[in-house]
């Protein structure tokens, strides 16, 4: 069967691949020169919709509501659109065999595709306890969330076990919106994790003291400094128990696990170079190899703001990386220049009636301002990371648009951060006044 030819393919069906689609017919793409490879059987969509408003017991999100570029206010593109536009969507396709010096990608049914500019956009993949070997961790309602599969699968549990026991192996972002979500749904919940307290890789203690008082009151059980170690199930293969290294049996009918991600390079090794998990791109997202592009969770690019380089698995840095891809090929082509990309890390979550916003870098001291206690009816508190004397990072629960963007403002101007002391007692004050 002959290689069905491209000028662009966008392998992956994700964010990034959304947002991507949308910059290449701003820039006035043609008709049958671009296609997008998915694994998954739908047109790109936005994937946080999955752990916040999918699993909602009344008025769950469902698509096309969340198809891509909803999720930045944009406009909703429908399947219908890529064909208005002339972009070929391949859905339910997986590419097995990427070559680089060939253009060619191989399917796992043998189909062919070959291309002038690739733009890799795979994205990343849970981390399986199976990966592990964890005992019993194949057994039947164990779930990870990453696709829309994955929540149709865990939306049929939750009505199936309803009133049931709910087990989340995890404190991370995944961790702390499904604990929500299936806390919503009358599950009886319990959240297992190692570290000594949740969302260890951003929260201080003091912001995790607050989220974990707040969880508690919502009757949510926190279970700190321990893993699962084991699973047992029924003679159906339907989980019933989660075994905890520090001895403890939890009964279970639903597990869901959020214990990281990695992102999916595995194609390209040893092809195109690699640096801190990531392929490495420079600041228009080009590989080591011309006309390959890499963007989204599976790009190690340069971090402008820091001096450094960074790979951030993050839904805004998705889209961003993205645009600014299309931008500079379409650049290239017509023989101009275009900033390179300048990015300012985001990071935001949803939960109950909980909502925060982080911008910035987290490193250095910092500082708890506002009020942090989880039985406030109105909770809203911040805190800021200091380096060098300078305020580097910006966290605020339950800010107004103007107070997230002048915490956004202050993190990309780096004030000086002065007396600390001030500081916690001037709080959103100081943002506002940037």
């Amino acid at each position: 069967m002959a290689a069905k030819h491209f000028k662009y393919v966008i392998l992956g069906g994700g964010v990034a691949a959304g947002y991507a689609a949308r910059e290449f017919a701003k820039q006035g793409v043609k008709p049958g020169e671009l296609a997008i490879i998915s694994k998954e059987a739908v047109a790109p969509y936005e994937r946080p919709a999955l752990s916040k408003g999918y699993l909602f017991p009344q008025g769950a999100a469902r698509l096309p509501g969340f198809h891509v570029c909803v999720g930045s206010g944009g406009e909703r593109l429908l399947p219908e659109w890529y064909t208005e536009k002339g972009i070929e969507l391949i859905l339910s396709m997986e590419i097995v065999k990427a070559d680089v010096t060939s253009k060619t990608l191989t399917s796992a049914a043998g189909a062919t595709f070959t291309y002038d500019i690739l733009i890799i956009a795979t994205g990343s993949t849970v981390i399986r306890l199976s990966d592990f070997g964890v005992q019993g961790a194949d057994a039947n309602n164990i779930f990870y969330l990453r696709e829309i599969d994955d929540a149709d699968k865990l939306v049929a549990a939750i009505q199936a076990k309803k009133n049931g026991k709910a087990v989340i192996v995890g404190g991370g972002y995944i961790g702390l919106e499904l604990g929500s979500a299936l806390r919503i749904n009358n599950l009886d919940v319990t959240m297992v994790y190692p570290e000594p307290w949740c969302m260890p890789r951003l929260f201080t203690s003091g912001i995790a003291a607050f989220y974990e008082g707040y969880y508690a009151n919502k009757g949510i059980k926190i279970i700190k400094g321990t893993v699962a170690v084991g699973f047992d199930s029924n003679a159906n293969g339907d989980v019933t128990a989660v075994k905890l290294k520090d001895g403890r049996v939890l009964d279970a009918d639903i597990v869901v696990v959020g214990v990281g991600g990695r992102p999916l390079t595995a194609l390209f090794k040893g092809q195109l170079v690699e640096e801190k998990g990531g392929i490495k791109t420079d600041g228009f997202f080009r590989t080591s190899i011309p006309g390959v592009y890499a963007v989204g969770d599976v790009a190690t690019f340069p971090m402008k703001l820091y001096n450094d380089i960074r790979r951030v698995e993050h839904v805004d840095h998705a889209r961003k990386s993205a645009e600014q891809a299309i931008k500079a090929i379409k650049a290239s082509e017509e023989g101009k220049d275009i900033e390179e990309y300048d990015y300012l890390p985001f990071f935001y979550s949803r939960a109950f009636d909980l909502s925060w916003q982080f911008y910035g870098d987290s490193v250095g001291d910092t500082v708890l301002f506002g009020d942090n206690d989880p039985a406030s009816a109105k909770p809203k508190f911040g805190s800021y990371w200091i380096k060098d004397g300078k305020v580097v990072g910006t966290f605020l629960e339950g800010g107004s648009a103007e107070e997230n963007k002048a915490i956004a403002k202050v993190a990309r101007v780096q004030p000086p951060a002065g007396d600390l002391e001030q500081l916690t007692k001037e709080g959103i004050t100081f943002a506002c006044k940037i």
